[in-house]
């Protein structure tokens, strides 16, 4: 049973994955259309762009600019895990808490993005530093606001049954908390991972700190609506591949996890 059940599981990844690849298609099939009623100067073919990609790699500048985009991003996103992962797992076990992180999260989610990347630049110069702190600043209230949600809806008899049953606090914590959390933090995460990418591109091309946004601005300056692209589609692929290849298996394991428990129904898992 258990052989036959990863095989549906494996049978049904691949068949989401031919979604993917006629969404792309379809996406591919209306930026041709777009560049014939546009032209080049508006829109470039895709053929035109991906071969501009390829003569960027050549070059060699295609690898060095997605390391330092992934190190920023990356960076930033690992900070803004631990930071709002911790503060929401205090905001949801103190009402006190709660009230004194609360309105700070609000106030950060509402500063544009673009305000933050400003700050960050006259704070800390054009560095790869200012782009991973306008990267934590603008995803940790995300995942405080995932973290304080699971640990605030925690079944409390739950809990009680643990404690009855003097669960030591390793077990109480990855038996009990962090399954239970891990269904409202695994979206928060995956939405702040998400971001983080869209934010280090815009941060990198206003700082000239390096990276596919570096790329992107030289491409503007040149007025090279090719090259453009060619920056465009690498920062697509990225986010592809960390969706599908890191994400999606992940997501796809915690269904499995919460429709195997029992009491856990359909609605349960509605929001992944």
């Amino acid at each position: 049973m258990q052989t036959r059940g990863r095989g549906l599981r494996a049978l049904d990844y691949l068949w989401g994955g031919w979604g993917v690849a006629a969404s792309l298609l379809l996406l591919i099939a209306l930026w041709e259309a777009g560049h014939a009623a546009y032209g080049t100067l508006v829109l470039p073919s895709p053929r035109d762009s991906f071969a501009a990609l390829w003569k960027l790699a050549e070059a060699g500048r295609m690898l060095p600019a997605i390391w330092d985009t992934s190190i920023n991003a990356l960076g930033g996103f690992a900070a803004a895990s631990v930071a709002g992962g911790l503060l929401g797992v205090l905001a949801g076990a103190s009402d006190m808490m709660r009230r004194l992180l609360q309105p700070i999260a609000t106030l950060m989610l509402g500063i544009p993005a673009i305000a933050w990347v400003v700050l960050s630049l006259l704070w800390f110069g054009g560095t790869g530093f200012a782009v991973s702190f306008t990267v934590l600043v603008t995803t940790a209230p995300i995942v405080f606001a995932g973290s304080a949600q699971g640990m605030r809806t925690l079944d409390g008899a739950l809990k009680r049954m643990a404690q009855s049953f003097r669960a030591p606090w390793p077990v109480l914590a990855w038996d009990v908390y962090l399954p239970h959390m891990l269904s409202y933090l695994f979206p928060a995460l995956a939405t702040a991972l998400a971001l983080s990418w869209k934010v280090t591109v815009m941060a990198e091309l206003l700082s000239g700190s390096g990276g596919i946004g570096d790329g992107l601005a030289t491409a503007r300056v040149q007025v090279d609506t090719i090259k453009a692209m060619a920056w465009v589609v690498t920062v697509v692929g990225l986010l592809l591949i960390v969706e599908y290849l890191l994400l999606e298996p992940v997501r796809r394991h915690l269904q499995v996890w919460r429709r195997e428990m029992p009491g856990v129904g359909p609605s349960a898992t509605a929001g992944f």
